[in-house]
């Protein structure tokens, strides 16, 4: 039986297309719906010119790199290998899906999220009268633009250094390159969160205090979480994000007994007792705390996701290729987030 796929011109035009992938492109020119029921069900397009040409990119077997270049049209493939090898790096241990709420995707730079911030009667729906007027909650654009970060590395290596290399290994250094990308993306997420996307939506503070007198630093204590879970009300704190904190709450003893514990020492997944999921990042400050109620707090802006420069790649001029990608974060609603400070421990006077 005769395949349409092995029918497709490729050509490195098909990533110039605007508003489409690479892989979109070639869905058009080899739809996925007419191969269900057959052997190839479960690849994609970019999967079935993989099988064309006889490429493998994984498992003890893969191909080295230079089989991607073995003719014209193989070669047109190597950008979109690299995009997706980056693209899996970025998902691998990525905490972003479990910290925003939605994901908007914009076709330019400029961009400005919605705000609403209601009074405490605005937010009572209360019963409305025959012929009264309907309350009214206000909806606007926010005053400034939502700052977009272009985070990228530049993939350094000559064809001739990496054209015997196995695809298997050459994917490990690109999934490198993606965990890189998404960190950044992270770390990005959590300065919004807790300093405010720049239009004056910084989130609250609440500290766990020092003791001036025995000089000692901010202890804390389940009541301290407690107390600081009691002041997300209408919303809920179901995700902690944290850094060095991480150990003084898995050292609380509410953390090492009942349903968390077995949860942890079963699982391995960080559930803290009032329910919220515990999320680690190096980005969070020092003994801060990052409570939100992921539902509501944030709002991923994506200009673009993972872009190569084809060219280089396909013409065989790796020197340089740049691997980036565009995003940046909005504040939903302001009290949907905020920080929890543990203090530290006073400085000890100098001598005289």
């Amino acid at each position: 039986m005769a395949y349409s796929y092995e029918t497709v011109r490729l050509d490195k035009g098909m990533y110039g297309e605007a508003g489409h992938s690479f892989t979109q492109v070639l869905e058009k020119c080899d739809p996925s719906e007419q191969y269900r029921g057959t052997p190839l069900e479960h690849l994609d397009a970019f999967q079935r010119q993989l099988k064309r040409f006889d490429i493998k990119v994984k498992g003890a077997g893969s191909d080295v790199v230079a089989k991607f270049f073995a003719t014209w049209e193989s070669a047109v493939l190597f950008p979109e290998y690299v995009a997706r090898a980056v693209h899996q790096g970025m998902e691998e241990n990525d905490i972003l899906p479990q910290m925003i709420a939605t994901e908007t995707r914009i076709s330019g730079l400029d961009y400005r999220s919605l705000a609403s911030t209601p009074t405490e009667e605005e937010k009572q729906l209360n019963l409305v009268a025959e012929g009264a007027a309907i309350p009214e909650t206000r909806v606007h654009t926010q005053e400034n633009l939502v700052q977009l970060h272009k985070r990228g590395r530049m993939l350094v290596a000559s064809y001739e250094a990496i054209q015997f290399q196995r695809l298997d290994l050459f994917s490990v250094t690109l999934r490198q390159i993606g965990a890189y990308i998404s960190r950044m993306q992270v770390a990005d997420a959590i300065d919004v969160l807790q300093n405010g996307d720049g239009n004056e939506n910084a989130a609250p503070v609440y500290t766990v205090g020092t003791d001036p007198i025995a000089g000692t630093a901010g202890t804390l204590t389940y009541e301290a979480l407690v107390d600081f879970w009691s002041q997300f009300s209408p919303y809920a704190m179901n995700t902690l994000v944290v850094g060095d904190a991480m150990a003084r709450i898995l050292k609380l003893p509410e953390m090492q007994d009942g349903t968390a514990g077995l949860t942890f020492q079963g699982t391995g997944q960080l559930v803290t007792p009032m329910g919220a999921t515990l999320l680690r990042s190096s980005a969070v400050p020092s003994g801060t705390i990052l409570g939100l109620d992921r539902n509501y707090a944030l709002e991923m802006v994506r200009a673009s996701d993972v872009l190569v420069e084809y060219d280089k790649l396909i013409d065989r001029q790796l020197e340089r290729a740049a691997v980036t990608s565009i995003a940046g974060f909005a504040k939903i609603f302001t009290p949907a987030a905020k920080v929890l400070q543990i203090g530290t421990a006073p400085a000890e006077p100098e001598e005289p």
